[in-house]
């Protein structure tokens, strides 16, 4: 039987150690060190792991943090988000998006062309140096070829960008296929479509990129998934999951409630209900922010990871 663990403060406490002493505080923090230990588990075990994330987390900086996960072998399946794939191209072209707060004047930041996201900025001189990269890269594409994956233009990108802290740099390099069903959904989407206007005959193709994440895997794979925040990215790679059997291991960080019937409040219990995740699957749920719960329960798994050799 577990007892409750009077948290003391220690000097020159690691990571590792931290986590480990607040898995007996009670409440999210027993939910964080076994999401941290079910990490472990799934990469020793061998499985298929999915990642899937949303676009405001590429905004923060936990965007070198899941390109060095990526090289590290810790994804083998990517799924986001329309604004998470445009921009990482931005940050790997030379956008710096800043820190302001979540209380600012936003008619002032619209009359000075900044976009908030939370209490980040990203300024439309970035979109607008983005557009024009990317009717550069489209011409290219469509001299290639007419027809397209989102995840075979991804790909494209990928192969351009030069930029260790680049998600779509380190997928490309290590082979590992990026999924972004919503690909309409943002900057990139509305290029698309212009550039569509102009040639009637060049296609995205994303029907065809649901057969490449249904082929991913199979029934008899170990499959695990990591999935931060919810909506399309969460459900796309749960769903191919469902397809193949359902996980074998399952970890939500979100900031949603369950109570309000969303994809990102839906917890591992109701998947198991679509047969999304297996019945006697390993799974969590994590409540909170993911910029501080994921960084935490990621870096005490890869310390134990590096020290049995795993990775």
């Amino acid at each position: 039987m577990k007892i409750v663990k009077d948290f003391l403060w220690k000097h020159n406490t690691s990571v590792k150690d931290f986590l480990s002493e607040i898995g007996s505080i009670g409440f999210q923090s027993v939910e964080l060190k076994n999401a941290s230990d079910l990490i472990v588990k799934m990469k020793g075990s061998g499985a298929k792991i999915y990642l899937t994330f949303t676009s405001n987390m590429v905004t923060s900086g936990l965007r070198g943090f899941f390109a060095q996960l990526i090289n590290l072998k810790m994804a083998d399946i990517i799924v986001t988000t329309a604004g998470a794939i445009e921009e990482d191209f931005m940050k790997a072209t030379g956008a710096n998006f800043t820190i302001k707060n979540f209380n600012t004047d936003d008619y002032a930041l619209h009359e000075k062309g900044e976009n908030r996201v939370g209490n980040l900025i990203i300024r439309n001189e970035d979109y607008t140096k983005f557009e024009d990269k990317m009717l550069s890269i489209l011409n290219e594409l469509y001299e290639k070829k007419k027809v397209w994956t989102p995840c075979e233009l991804i790909s494209e990108l990928g192969k351009i960008i030069d930029d260790e802290n680049s998600i779509l740099h380190q997928a490309e390099r290590n082979n590992v296929p990026v999924f972004c069903p919503g690909i309409t959904d943002g900057a990139i989407g509305f290029h698309l479509f212009m550039f569509k206007e102009k040639h009637p005959d060049f296609v995205i193709d994303v029907a065809g990129d649901f057969k490449n994440i249904v082929f991913a895997s199979n029934h008899d794979e170990k499959k695990a998934i990591i999935s931060l925040g919810g909506g399309i990215s969460k459900h796309h790679a749960i769903l191919s999951g469902l397809l193949n059997g359902g996980f074998d291991y399952a970890l939500y960080m979100t900031t949603a409630n369950a109570s309000s019937g969303s994809m990102s409040g839906a917890t591992t219990q109701e998947a198991k209900s679509w047969g999304k995740i297996k019945d006697d699957s390993d799974a969590v749920t994590v409540i909170g922010d993911v910029t501080v719960n994921f960084p935490l329960a990621m870096c005490r798994s890869l310390d134990l990871l590096k020290k049995g050799g795993i990775i």
